[in-house]
Parts: C-alpha cells; structure tokens; sequence
C-alpha cells in the first residue's frame, strides 16, 4: 500500500486526484487540487460563468447549481468529493442548442431579474425547490398538518420560503416568485 499511495503521490502530487464528473451531461476527468471547490472548478477549469461567486460563503446562493438533482452552494463543495456525481448549471437546463428550459422562459417572461447576477442561482435554486416538493419533503412554513412523503402544494409563501436561501440584491423577489409559480405542475 506505501508504494501504490507514493506513485499516486509522485503522478497526481500529494494534493490532486482524478475526479471524474458529469456536468450538463458532458463527461469530463480532471486532475483536481483537493482544495478546488466546485465553483472554481466549473468557472475556471470548465468555462462555465452561470454560477457567480457572490459572498463565498455559501450564504448569498449565487453559487447554486443542481448536484445528482438536488440543490447545493457550490462555493462550499470540494468538487474531489463529488467523483462520479452529476452536475447541472444554468447552462445546461436547456441542452444543446435547444429552447430556453420552461423556467428560464418564465423568469424573462415575468421579469424575475434586473441586474441578473443571481438569476442562474436563483434558476438553479428553484428548480431544486420545485423537485424537492414534488418528492414531499416539508419546508419550515409547511403546516404540520400536511402529511410528508407526497407532492407539497407551493404557495406563494413556501416558494418565498425554499428560495429564501438565494439573495437578490436588486429585489426582484416578487417577479421571481411569480416566475416559479408559472412553472408549478
């Protein structure tokens, strides 16, 4: 085992591994400095600006991207820890060279931006949201009452809520609101 670790050592440095991801359905095998968050990696390694650094401290949700389908901040998350999960940012709710995903439409549509530097976190946010109440998972403002394990009805109060992590500094939060409550099921 001394040796195995040494060569890995010598080949990747002491402080690297292979990661290898899915981001937007693309397969890619990195060399990744255990350091590296997932931000940077997808910023800097990838090319991918959707996902901005706001306050770097996974308290602003400018960072947020969907890993294996479930919200986090990406500015938090070593990316050598995600080895073998997959990625999606803003960028690739779309898919190739197709139509805008029905969320990105609704947020032009009602104006959910001004500046738009949170408008992918906010995207990404969202569509975490709507997924986690599909799958039943309560929010803080969901009457206890409800039973869990089913789809959570998302009233204007618990979209407010499940978004509450995303900051918009310009305030749009109304128009982003109505942007969500578009693309409820």
């Amino acid at each position: 085992m001394g040796s195995e670790h040494s060569e890995h050592s010598e080949a990747h440095g002491a402080h690297s591994s292979d990661t290898a991801l899915r981001v937007n359905g693309k397969p890619h095998t990195l060399t990744v400095d255990h350091r590296r968050t997932l931000l940077d990696l997808l910023r800097e390694d990838l090319g991918l600006t959707g996902a901005k650094k706001g306050c770097d401290h996974g308290q602003c949700g400018a960072c947020t991207v969907l890993v294996d389908g479930r919200r986090v901040n990406a500015c938090l998350l070593l990316a050598v820890t995600l080895d073998g999960c997959e990625v999606t940012t803003v960028e690739g709710l779309a898919g190739d060279g197709e139509a805008p995903h029905p969320l990105q439409r609704a947020f032009t549509e009602r104006d959910a931006f001004q500046c738009g530097y949170c408008t992918p976190g906010q995207i990404c946010s969202a569509l975490g949201a709507l997924a986690e109440a599909a799958a039943g998972h309560p929010s803080h403002v969901t009457d206890p009452a409800v039973p869990s394990g089913g789809p959570m009805a998302l009233s204007r109060e618990e979209i407010r809520e499940r978004l509450s992590g995303n900051l918009c500094r310009c305030g749009a939060y109304p128009r982003i609101v109505d942007a969500v409550e578009d693309v409820i099921p």
